[in-house]
């Protein structure tokens, strides 16, 4: 039976506990609200580059991209999965990787179990459990700068140079599987195709966007098009990791009012049996005061 220090300074432990997880808990709230501010500062511009192309579209003109070509046979595909460089966020990692275990089945499925498959882990965590599964078709490729915290410019480089192995033929596929954002209790693993991109991509949400009357595009709408479509898929990456950023914070957020919840139910729980303890202390003192008088 545990004694008044001791359960003191479990107490005292267990209340130190509490205030650290509601600390945490207030500092990744304030991050996903920083990044919901980011995010709705991205979307008009990503919408906007959208419209632009929507016009191409609609329009009829002729235009062409090695972007959008889509390859009759896939040989070898690129898979960028997002995961965290921290810990103390709940099943988040944990969630992301069971999603992709069952995309690259379904990968498999559709192109064969032969495909080659490259894997671009963004996150220590998401690296450390990739590797477990990497073989013969499954290959797990590191990049320098490239984490679940990257600033923007290198969230760029990384995207070209996705860009540019599909450009040139190495990736027949380019995708990438992230969490999705949707509010502070919600979030859900995605999986989406960035290259070649899809014209339903490129025009979904356009009847809002794209006007009726005729467009004059200069110099042309095929250089329009592709010295904007390049942009829309930065954008769109740059999205992604936002969102990613954001879900990671808020599952964190979780993750920490449930200890907090927990070290709470503790600390009552030890408070009970501190006070129990000192009481019966108490008594047994008063006993032994009553007896030594009697026995006088």
């Amino acid at each position: 039976m545990a004694t008044l220090r001791e359960l003191k300074t479990r107490i005292g432990s267990v209340a130190s506990s509490e205030k650290i997880t509601g600390a945490m808990k207030m500092i990744s709230s304030a991050k996903v609200h920083k990044f919901e501010a980011s995010l709705k500062q991205l979307v008009p511009y990503r919408e906007k580059i959208k419209s632009i192309m929507a016009h191409i579209i609609q329009s009829g003109s002729d235009f062409s991209s090695p972007l959008i070509e889509t390859r009759h046979e896939v040989k070898k595909i690129a898979l960028a999965v997002y995961g965290s460089d921290d810990g103390l966020c709940g099943a988040y990692n944990i969630n992301i990787f069971k999603a992709m275990l069952a995309e690259l089945k379904q990968l498999q499925a559709k192109y064969g179990p032969s495909v080659e498959i490259c894997i671009y882990p963004i996150g220590q965590k998401m690296a450390k459990a990739v590797s477990k599964i990497a073989g013969h078709h499954i290959k797990v490729i590191l990049t320098d700068g490239v984490n679940s915290k990257m600033e923007a410019e290198k969230v760029n480089e990384f995207t070209h140079m996705l860009r540019e192995k599909f450009s040139e033929g190495e990736y027949d596929l380019v995708c990438v599987e992230y969490m999705k954002y949707y509010s502070m209790s919600r979030q859900r693993a995605t999986f989406e195709t960035l290259f070649p991109i899809s014209g339903d991509t490129l025009i979904e949400g356009s009847d809002k966007m794209a006007s009726t009357g005729m467009c004059i595009f200069e110099p042309d709408a095929n250089s329009i098009f592709n010295a904007v479509l390049p942009m829309f898929v930065l954008s769109s990456m740059q999205e992604i990791t936002i969102q990613n950023r954001a879900s990671e914070q808020a599952a964190r957020v979780m993750a920490m009012q449930s200890a907090n919840d927990n070290a709470k139910k503790l600390l009552e729980g030890l408070q009970l049996e501190y006070n129990k303890l000192r009481q019966e202390n108490i008594t047994s003192e008063l006993l032994d005061i009553l007896g030594g008088q009697v026995e006088r």
